[in-house]
């Protein structure tokens, strides 16, 4: 079976699962006739940029990241991917840095993405300051500004 296949697979078990582990999501692909390693899953979650998110009956399961908000233009984008220069989380919180005078342009990029797990942002001349809820929700936010 091919590697799309597989991957394929792997959103469909995560959509349909609660997996919490690189284990559990081997045993599954195995059951379903795959011949995998818990190595190819692991590139696997790598190359699908899964994350972990609250679960409801788990602590944790695996999850694709926040989509990010297609009807960002790419001057908007190209401007955001110049300017940062790091994305870090602390619990529930993610601090950006930017090139100095440019945390409130981030922060603009940010606000027009309008990511549900964003409680808000406050922006300094460097510093970008993003509030979520909860530490799971500022690691999938994380994960996605990264991907942009």
């Amino acid at each position: 079976m091919s590697k799309k296949n597989r991957l394929d697979e792997i959103l469909n078990l995560i959509e349909n699962f609660e997996i919490d582990t690189q284990e559990e999501l081997t045993q599954k692909l195995l059951d379903k006739g795959y011949d995998v390693s818990q190595a190819t899953v692991s590139r696997d979650i790598n190359d699908l940029g899964l994350i972990k998110c609250a679960g409801t009956i788990k602590k944790f399961k695996y999850c694709k990241p926040i989509p990010v908000n297609t009807s960002l233009n790419e001057q908007m984008l190209n401007l955001f991917k110049q300017v940062v220069k790091s994305i870090i989380n602390a619990e529930n919180l993610i601090v950006v840095k930017t090139l100095s005078g440019n945390a409130n342009s981030a922060g603009s990029v940010i606000d027009n993405m309008h990511l549900p797990q964003i409680l808000g942002t406050i922006a300094g001349d460097d510093t970008l300051l993003i509030v979520t809820p909860t530490c799971a929700d500022a690691e999938m936010v994380v994960k996605s500004l990264r991907m942009l």
